[in-house]
C-alpha cells in the first residue's frame, strides 16, 4: 500500500508548508473521575517537556492507541529515539474513562455496518477485531500487566421482541460469514445467567477481556518507558510544522522528528487537520457500591458477563473484581464545533440510574457512588480511520466509535507498521487508508448528527413501546 493511498493528500486550504496548522490553545476540561481513575489512587505524571528535543518518532496522545504505537514501534527497532507526548495525564481521556470491554463490535453493530458498508466490510471488520482481542489478551498475559483482566464472554441481550428480530438477523448475517462461535440464547438459557425479566434472549460471544482500564493505560505507559520510550505528561502540542522535519511545539520546548503519530481520536477536533475527519459525541457512565451477598444472589451473574442490549444506543455493564455494578450508554451528546467540554450530564446520569432498577427491581435501593463521561470520536460512516495525513511522514488513528479497548491496540500495531514502512496483513483492513468523508461545516454538522441521533432514538423508542408485540 503505497502511502498516496486513500486520503492522503494535503487537505484544501492547508498551508503546504504545514502538514498541521496553526493549532488553537483549547484547555480540556476538568473532568469528574472515573471510577477507574479514582480506585487507582495516588499517580506521580511524567515531567512535561522541557526544552527542545529532537527524536526519530514522536507519538501525540497518551492513550491506549498511542502508547501501543510507540511501544510496537520501539520494540521493533531499539535504536530508534520515541517520545510520547499527552496533553494531560496517561489516562485522561477515553484510555481511563471506557466501559472497560475489550470487545469485536465495530460502528451500530453487525446489521446497520452490513447495511451501511456490505457485508464483506463486516467480515473483514470482525476478523480485524476477533484479532485485536486476542492482541490485547496476550499482551497483557505475556507482560503480566495488572489490570484485572477477566475473560468472562458477552450477552447482547433482547429487551423487546424486535430486539430479537434485530438479534437474531445479526446472527443469520455472522453464521452467513463463517463465524459460527456466536450463539443464540433462549429467555430461560440467559436469564439463568443474570436474573432480570426484562431479558427475552441474547447473543453470546466468548470473545470478550475485561479490565481496569485506568490500571491498563499506566501499566503500558510503564512498559513504554521500561522499553526506553519518553513519556511527556501536561505536554499539550500547540503547533507542527513540516521542513525538512517535523516540528512539534509545545508551552515548555520543541520536538524536532522524522515522523509522527497522531493517536488523538475524539481529541483530534483540536487538531485541524484532523478535526472535519471525526466528531467527538460524550456517553456516560455511573457505578454503584459494592452490592451485598443478598444482593448479588439476587441478580445471579455468577459468570461475571459483559452485557449490551441491542438498542441503538445501547446501555453497556457488568460487575466489578468488588462487586459493583458498572453501567454506561443510554443518552449520547453531540457535540457542537467540536466543543469538548461535555463531560458532566446529570439527565444522562438519572437515566442510568432508572436503568439500573427497570432490569434488576430486585437490587432495591442502591447507592451510586461515580458518575462520570467523556468524549468518543465518530466519523461520517461510523467506521475507524488509520492512515497517512497528507505526507508520507505523518499518519494518525481516530474513530473508534466507543469500540477503542481493544481496536486501539491493534490499531497500535499497524501505526507501528505504516511509520517503519513495513508491509503486514494488518494493513489490508478496510479501517486503512480508506478514504475519508469528512464532516460538514457546522451549523450543517451537528444538524446531520442531530438527526441520525433522533432516528436512532425513534427507532429505540418504538421497539421499546412494542416490547411484547
Amino acid at each position: 500500500m503505497s502511502p498516496g493511498g486513500g486520503d492522503a493528500a494535503t487537505p484544501p486550504g492547508m498551508d503546504p508548508a504545514r502538514c498541521v496548522p496553526e493549532i488553537a490553545m483549547h484547555p480540556l476540561p476538568d473532568s469528574p473521575l472515573s471510577l477507574w481513575l479514582d480506585r487507582y489512587g495516588s499517580y506521580s505524571p511524567s515531567p512535561p517537556l522541557a526544552g527542545p528535543v529532537a527524536v526519530d518518532v514522536a507519538v501525540v496522545g497518551g492513550g491506549f492507541g498511542g502508547l501501543s504505537a510507540a511501544r510496537e514501534i520501539k520494540r521493533a527497532d531499539p535504536a530508534l529515539r520515541v517520545a510520547v507526548l499527552e496533553a494531560k495525564t496517561v489516562g485522561y481521556g477515553a484510555s481511563g474513562r471506557n466501559g472497560s470491554f475489550a470487545m469485536t463490535t465495530v460502528g451500530l453493530g453487525i446489521g446497520p455496518m452490513a447495511k451501511l458498508r456490505g457485508r464483506q466490510f463486516v467480515r473483514d471488520a470482525h476478523r480485524y477485531m476477533t484479532r485485536a482481542v486476542d492482541h490485547l489478551d496476550r499482551l497483557i498475559q505475556d507482560e503480566r500487566l495488572d489490570c484485572d483482566r477477566t475473560r468472562p464472554g458477552f450477552l447482547r441481550v433482547a429487551t423487546s421482541t424486535g430486539h430479537v428480530r434485530r438479534i437474531q438477523h445479526d446472527l443469520e448475517i455472522m453464521h452467513g460469514l463463517g463465524f459460527d462461535d456466536l450463539q443464540w440464547l433462549d429467555a430461560g438459557a440467559v436469564q439463568a445467567r443474570v436474573h432480570s425479566r426484562r431479558y427475552l434472549g441474547a447473543m453470546w460471544e466468548p470473545r470478550l477481556v475485561l479490565i481496569d482500564p485506568a490500571k491498563l493505560v499506566r501499566a503500558e505507559k510503564t512498559l513504554a518507558q521500561r522499553l526506553g520510550v519518553e513519556v511527556y505528561e501536561h505536554t499539550p502540542v500547540v503547533d507542527v510544522a513540516r521542513g525538512p522535519a517535523l516540528t512539534l511545539r509545545t508551552p515548555g520546548g520543541t520536538v524536532t522528528a522524522r515522523k509522527t503519530v497522531f493517536a488523538t481520536n475524539a481529541y483530534s477536533g483540536l487538531l485541524p487537520g484532523l478535526a472535519r475527519r471525526q466528531k467527538p459525541a460524550f456517553t456516560y457512565m455511573i457505578a454503584t457500591a459494592p452490592l451485598t451477598p443478598a444482593q448479588r444472589d439476587a441478580i445471579g451473574w455468577a459468570g461475571g458477563e459483559g452485557v449490551e442490549d441491542a438498542r441503538n444506543l445501547i446501555h453497556y455493564y457488568r460487575m466489578t473484581p468488588d462487586h459493583r455494578l458498572v453501567m454506561g450508554g443510554g443518552p449520547v451528546v453531540l457535540s457542537y464545533g467540536g466543543r469538548l467540554d461535555r463531560d458532566r450530564n446529570e439527565v444522562a446520569w438519572r437515566h442510568l440510574e432508572a436503568q439500573v432498577h427497570e432490569l434488576f427491581p430486585q437490587l432495591g435501593p442502591v447507592e451510586v457512588t461515580h458518575r462520570w463521561g467523556g468524549p468518543f470520536s465518530v466519523t461520517t460512516d461510523l467506521t475507524p480511520a488509520l492512515g497517512y495525513l497528507g505526507d508520507p511522514r505523518i499518519v494518525y488513528s481516530l474513530g473508534c466509535i466507543g469500540h477503542g479497548v481493544s481496536m486501539s491496540h491493534l490499531n497500535g500495531v499497524v501505526l507501528a507498521d505504516l511509520v517503519l514502512e513495513r508491509q503486514s496483513g494488518l494493513l489490508d483492513c478496510p479501517f486503512v487508508n480508506r478514504r475519508v468523508v469528512g464532516w460538514p461545516p457546522e451549523p450543517v454538522a451537528s444538524v446531520a448528527a442531530l438527526a441520525l441521533r433522533a432516528y436512532l432514538q425513534l427507532e429505540d423508542w418504538v421497539h421499546e413501546r412494542r416490547r411484547g408485540a
